[in-house]
């Protein structure tokens, strides 16, 4: 156990070196700790190390997704529900039900219910991939949205078709209606079981004298609970994360204090950095096992049918891509829809952000080995080997291609009102009126003289003429004038935390003191840095 426990230490080593070798190469971190972890598996120093499906379903997938759930704007995704919901229900079945085809008809003695189980497990693209290289390029925030919506739900969709399938393989039997109002019933109580314990765990924020730290400690606990209750009744655990991560990220206002939004926010963003990490780079050193469990004599066939089967998965997406923007266009004509005429480039660049990720190898490698009557699974190793080789080569040639996809495509502001910037410049300059407003409205020249109100409002009185200059004429300072200013605000931090360290070494001074004003310096600092006018690894 505790030579285990060093070797997961010496794996977070590793993750920091390579995505910090990532960052350097401009590469997303997930090709890169996956292709690491390939490299790893070649030395064989991590062998005692592997993936658990149940491990994954139950330590790794309830925080992952109830982070990705909290960091989703509710009202991008109500925005785009059309599109997120038709990417997560019917192109995952659409996808599964291509693939079901296809390797019944193409691998021999592969039998439908076994092309419906492996289409389960390969149809849901994993968004992780997905946001981080469409982070790194200038893309719509509208793109990151939908992939992000469509993250939420489809592993819910996949798994339920890889339950359905794996049934009818073990039994023998399918019956369709049977099926399909199961489906809808996992669908519809896992959503409500996660929104009935996300507002138990809203009164227990709202109402109960918590703490920074007992928050912080609840929203850690929250998805598995969420997730253990829907699954203990054998309903979609994935929606009932989703849900009630959803429900909760739209209270956290009302229910967490500014401290506890800070504080878990730190702990959650390291977490999930942590978790993602992990799960990328023991995708990588899983190849080993599963070449074993495949054999020698079936492995070229195998590397055909895996490419095979990637091939389908992306001809597959970029068909159900561009068939939903035929169909947007149509429904237009009846109903309201958030983008009456899609294009092509839009629809081409969803279809190529397919990328598949560790909940489809953990599918995979929760297969039975034997089934009910005491017979080996039918094609499970090969199962799992067409899985990793689709996931890598999803992964890594799609990940790869898919910046100078964006570009060449150039999405351009098609789908943007107002430049960033210049939406930064308005809240400003209405945060700034607002405040003038109330402080005006407190400092009446009836009201006693108040020198710190006085000096505040002619602060605000100067934003907010700054703030109306560079609306009425952008960039009116220059960039390099600009970029000085923050430059020299920056280092005058800088002078002021030397000032502080000085300080703290009189003995008059308490360092807590201290240390609470070097984190207000802090906050200073990441506010100018937030602003998004300096590049984010300047120093």
């Amino acid at each position: 156990m505790q030579n285990l426990f060093f070797e997961f230490v010496f794996l977070v080593l590793i993750i920091l070196a390579l995505v910090m070798l990532a960052t350097r190469m401009r590469l997303a971190y997930p090709i890169v700790l996956v292709l690491g972890g390939l490299a790893l598996s070649f030395t064989g120093w991590f062998a005692n190390i592997g993936i658990d499906p149940e491990i994954v379903f139950l330590v790794f997938l309830p925080p992952l997704l109830y982070e990705a759930a909290w960091q989703v704007s509710w009202k991008e995704f109500w925005k785009w529900r059309r599109v997120i919901t038709s990417f997560a229900f019917p192109v995952v079945i659409i996808t599964s039900c291509i693939v079901a085809v296809v390797s019944h008809a193409l691998i021999p003695g592969f039998t439908l219910a076994l092309g419906f189980l492996l289409g389960g497990i390969v149809s849901p693209p994993d968004a992780i991939s997905a946001t981080t290289i469409m982070r790194q390029v200038k893309v719509p925030r509208m793109m990151v949205s939908i992939i992000e919506g469509e993250s939420l739900l489809n592993d819910a969709s996949s798994l339920i078709v890889f339950r359905f399938a794996l049934a009818a393989v073990l039994t023998g039997q399918f019956a369709f209606s049977q099926a399909a109002s199961s489906f809808f019933l996992v669908i519809v109580l896992g959503t409500l079981i996660g929104v009935g314990l996300g507002l138990v765990f809203y009164a227990i924020h709202r109402w109960l004298p918590t703490t920074p730290s007992i928050d912080t400690v609840l929203t850690l606990l929250t998805p598995y609970c969420l997730y253990y209750a829907a699954e203990h009744f054998h309903y979609s655990g994935v929606l009932a994360v989703v849900s009630g991560g959803l429900l909760l990220s739209s209270k956290r206002n009302t229910m967490l204090t500014y401290r506890s939004r800070i504080e878990s926010i730190d702990v959650w963003s390291v977490l999930s950095f942590v978790l993602n990490g992990l799960v990328f780079l023991l995708i990588g050193l899983e190849l080993p096992t599963i070449t074993q469990q495949l054999g020698d004599g079936g492995l070229s066939s195998a590397i055909g049918y895996g490419l095979l089967i990637s091939f389908t998965l992306v001809m597959g997406r970029l068909l159900c891509s561009f068939g939903a923007a035929v169909f947007t266009q149509v429904a237009s004509r009846f109903i309201t829809v958030a983008d009456t005429n899609p294009g092509w480039r839009g629809p081409l660049v969803l279809g190529w952000a397919g990328m598949r990720g560790v909940v489809s190898l953990a599918s995979a490698l929760s297969i039975p080995l034997l089934t009910p009557q005491g017979l080996p699974f039918p094609y499970r190793n090969l199962i799992l080997f067409i899985t990793f080789v689709v996931i890598l080569v999803t992964l890594v040639f799609q990940g790869l291609t898919l910046p100078w996809l964006i570009r060449k495509v150039d999405l351009g502001a098609r789908y943007v009102t107002i430049p960033e910037e210049q939406q930064e410049l308005i809240l400003q300059k209405k945060l700034a009126q607002q405040a003038l407003r109330y402080v005006e409205s407190v400092a009446t020249p009836d009201s006693p003289s108040n020198d710190y109100l006085h000096n505040l409002r002619a602060r605000l009185l100067l934003d907010t003429s700054f703030f109306a200059q560079e609306l009425e004429t952008p960039g009116s300072p220059s960039d390099s004038a600009l970029h000085h200013f923050h430059q020299a605000y920056l280092e005058l931090l800088d002078q002021q935390r030397s000032l502080l360290h000085e300080m703290n070494r009189h003995t008059e001074f308490d360092e807590e003191v201290i240390r609470k004003y070097l984190t207000i310096l802090d906050l200073e600092e990441y506010k100018l840095r937030e602003k998004q006018l300096l590049k984010p690894d300047s120093q």
